[in-house]
């Protein structure tokens, strides 16, 4: 395992943030300081994490999505990488942003844009994190279970009672399944979200995000946050299991709790419709779908308005819930003649002000520029050292005083190494004396 890189930046992987600040001694605070406020969206209000200082071990999705969510709230993130080739999702494309500068140069993955180098296999790169570590708050990473261990970096061998370790697994630390690599698509395959997505009597599949990678970063993160109001309070850190295995069990929610309770097996595969409730789905119009959410008679009573067919209110079929979840298959079959008579648009109009709850079935880029999507500012633009202005994903949660933002445009891979070094007092001969022996990238 040839593995490290600090990443002195304010960046984003997809919507990932790193950020840098503060580092051991002065002149690196002073660089990061310097930086933090270049970029920070107002000065005079302080971020709820702002000097908080997190070491980013992991790789791929569920931890930096967790450190993106504390480096948003203004912690200072050192981001560690592969020496030569970085975060895997540095290769996951196409897409890849050109290079401004020589496009036939290779692009930055639109996967991840975010980087210094450091060979962890060495000892001077093991002391150089060693350090690091010693001078910050949380340690975060997702390597197999003891793999740091073996270059004396694990929680235990760290001794130091006041730091928060999180460690973020496919199945955990223990287990029958604790060393098995765990990507998104696997646990969710072994751990029942798969069997529950999809069309009913076609084959399982996937969700369209790494879902699990996502809401297991969430969960990393609330964590981490807990464990930092608890040190606030004790004065000690602690070590934080948290797995993909665990937070898909978590997220199976009203599903789990009605496995459980009536010990019989799931309900299977529903596609856009739910199983309790009718009709609740994704309905075909002319040119595209529209979502359509009957979900009690008073909004069965305002569909079946909008659609021109107010006799089913009064069809005995029909008249409650519970009927029209017997009869759904009668019932549907009548929804899409109607709907399938109108474009997208058309229905949107029809059903709005309604009191109905509805939406059309859009495609990424036209989220990407829907006026509401626009109006929350959850779009903006940075710009690239080598890319040029690239357009990101904004942070989702809005603060009365405090504005977490995209700090800083994600940086090339090793773009800070020498600058993070020099802040730890090595001298440009030793940096460069590493380089070249493949100790720092």
């Amino acid at each position: 395992m040839v593995s490290a890189i600090y990443t002195m930046s304010f960046s984003r992987f997809g919507t990932l943030a790193i950020a840098v600040r503060r580092h051991m001694n002065v002149n690196s605070r002073r660089a990061f300081s310097a930086a933090a406020s270049a970029h920070s969206l107002n000065p005079n209000v302080e971020l709820p994490l702002s000097g908080i200082k997190i070491v980013d071990l992991t790789r791929v999705l569920a931890g930096p999505y967790a450190t993106q969510i504390l480096a948003d709230l203004g912690a200072d993130v050192v981001k560690v990488e592969h020496v030569t080739r970085g975060d895997d999702t540095r290769a996951w494309g196409p897409p890849f942003a050109k290079n401004k500068g020589n496009p036939d140069a290779p692009g930055e993955s639109a996967y991840f844009l975010a980087s210094i180098g450091l060979n962890f296999q060495d000892k001077r790169g093991q002391n150089i994190l060693r350090s690091m570590i010693a001078d910050s708050d949380v340690v975060i990473e997702n390597y197999l279970p003891g793999t740091l261990a073996k270059y004396n970096l694990g929680y235990d061998q760290l001794n130091n009672d006041k730091i928060i370790y999180a460690s973020i697994t496919g199945y955990g630390q223990y287990g029958p399944y604790s060393d098995r690599a765990g990507y998104d698509v696997m646990v969710e395959a072994e751990l029942g979200l798969m069997h529950i997505t999809g069309e009913k009597g076609r084959p399982p599949v996937k969700v369209g995000v790494a879902v699990t990678d996502l809401t297991t970063g969430l969960y990393a993160a609330n964590s981490i946050l807990a464990a930092i109001l608890a040190r606030s309070k004790t004065g000690l850190g602690q070590y934080i299991d948290v797995s993909l295995s665990d937070c898909q069990v978590a997220t199976l929610s009203n599903i789990a709790s009605s496995c459980l309770i009536s010990g019989k097996p799931d309900t299977g595969r529903w596609g856009t419709a739910h199983p309790s409730i009718a009709p609740y789905q994704g309905f075909p119009t002319a040119d595209g779908d529209i979502v359509i959410g009957g979900a009690n008679d008073k909004l069965f009573g305002i569909m079946c308005r909008k659609l021109g067919r107010p006799e089913w209110i009064t069809d005995e079929r029909f008249i409650t819930n519970q009927l029209r979840v017997k009869h759904r298959q009668t019932l549907l079959p009548l929804i899409f003649e109607e709907t399938k008579k109108k474009t997208t648009a058309e229905w949107l109009e029809v059903f709005e002000g309604s009191g109905i709850a509805y939406a059309a079935v859009n495609d990424i880029q036209t989220t990407l520029n829907h006026p509401h999507v626009r109006a929350r500012n959850m779009v903006t633009t940075v710009d690239h050292p080598s890319c040029g202005p690239v357009k990101m994903v904004n942070t989702p949660v809005k603060y009365s005083r405090a504005k977490p933002s995209i700090r800083m445009a994600p940086p090339t891979l090793g773009q800070h190494t020498d600058e993070v070094l020099t802040g730890l007092g090595l001298s440009e001969k030793e940096i460069a004396d590493m380089r070249e022996q493949g100790v720092v990238g």
